[in-house]
């Protein structure tokens, strides 16, 4: 008999995680690897949210802080909601967690019973089809192609909907795809839920300030279903704060609580020199970090050109987040000598072995047929990567 839980065995590891832990292995024994894998801005915190940090020790914030978040920091939170995305919420309605997974964590694990199905567009964010699971649910798989930038409509909500369906998530800009929902887009998810008010939905903006295209939307900002939305955000991306581990919901005030709840049993509140620097976020103008916004769109031009340079892969323009999510079925039932690339998993060994070059396979997104790379790295690298794939593509030949 296994010592360990069944939870646990049947949990699998994140795919981002796993490829990133397999390329600093590649590193230690001293090769030349470039990881596109992970998902973290390579830019420094911003001096101004590290001074509050440094004054937030000098002040004596060393103690436990109120499981919720500190509540100047969760009314920070509401006028920035108010600010940014028209959204009203109360101080009380906001919850502050360990990361916006953990939030999207109290969120699944508040909400979702044993059968209860939850609606997942693909590709999603490789943690959501886990929690789901760990949590007793069903995911439900809803395909979307790169054709129309992988966005989900109304058609297909209705088409995969279920008297169990409980739940629906999605990210706007997305990981992996880098789409971003429109107003229009929006709407059609609005309307869904409008026609099925026991389903709720998870709004995770956590990639809102690297938007390329337009101002962002909130889903929460349509009035008519917004009690049924749980915003999701936090300062990882936008402000470069990964190790921070600043994320939090807004919600109506019956998932705030079961969720102030659940953490209290689990982690209780997250750092209190984190919150001091996230209240310093929270307050400057999203201005004062558009560089790094500038510089990702600049990445992604030259990014895609080169990309677009590669025999038998599909790419289309993603408009936000830091990734491009091509479609490389064509390469499959290729070889290399004698190595057969099946599917995007093979073709990731294939470009990490003969390129050096990590990324990620999408099956673990939900989308089989493509791969995600993050150009979260500088231009140097993003050249050499790119041209090493291209080198590396262009010896398969036909089975």
């Amino acid at each position: 008999m296994s010592k360990l839980s069944n939870r646990i065995l049947n949990l699998s590891e994140s795919a981002t995680i796993a490829m990133s832990r397999r390329s600093r292995e590649l590193k230690e024994q001293g090769l030349d690897v470039i990881s596109l894998s992970l998902g973290e801005p390579d830019f420094e915190t911003p001096d101004f949210i590290r001074k509050a940090a440094k004054a937030a020790i000098d002040e004596g914030y060393s103690h436990y802080p109120p499981i919720p978040g500190y509540q100047d920091l969760r009314e920070a939170i509401a006028k920035k909601l108010k600010r940014d995305n028209d959204l009203n919420y109360k101080a009380s309605q906001i919850v502050v967690s360990t990361g916006a997974k953990q939030s999207l964590a109290n969120v699944v694990l508040c909400t979702i019973n044993p059968g209860d199905e939850v609606l997942l567009p693909a590709p999603y964010w490789v943690s959501y089809y886990e929690q789901i699971r760990l949590a007793g649910g069903t995911p439900v798989v809803i395909p979307t192609a790169i054709e129309n930038d992988f966005k989900v409509t109304k058609a297909d909500l209705d088409k995969y909907h279920s008297d169990k369906t409980k739940l629906l998530i999605f990210s706007s800009p997305c990981n992996p795809s880098g789409s971003v929902f429109s107003k229009e887009d929006l709407s059609e998810i609005a309307d869904y839920l409008a026609e099925n008010p026991q389903v709720l939905a998870i709004s995770d903006e956590i990639y809102e300030l690297i938007n390329f295209k337009s101002k962002h939307i909130s889903l929460a900002s349509f009035s008519a279903i917004s009690e049924q939305v749980i915003t999701v955000n936090g300062l990882s991306k936008g402000f470069s704060m990964t190790g921070w581990r600043i994320g939090y919901i807004a919600a109506a005030q019956e998932i705030a609580d079961a969720c102030i709840k659940m953490q209290g049993q689990f982690t209780s509140a997250t750092s209190s020199i984190s919150q001091r620097a996230a209240i310093a976020a929270l307050e400057v103008d999203p201005a004062e970090v558009s560089f790094m916004k500038d510089a990702f769109e600049e990445r992604r031009a030259k990014v895609g050109a080169w990309l677009r340079n590669i025999p038998n892969i599909k790419v289309n323009e993603p408009e936000g987040a830091f990734y491009f999510f091509p479609d490389v079925a064509a390469l499959f039932g290729k070889k290399a000598g004698d190595r057969l690339i099946n599917d995007a998993q093979d073709l990731c060994l294939y470009l990490l072995d003969e390129a050096q070059v990590a990324l990620v396979p999408g099956d673990a997104f939900g989308s089989p047929n493509c791969i995600r790379l993050s150009y979260a790295s500088s231009l140097k690298d993003l050249e050499t990567a790119l041209n090493r794939i291209k080198i590396a593509i262009e010896k398969l030949q036909d089975a």
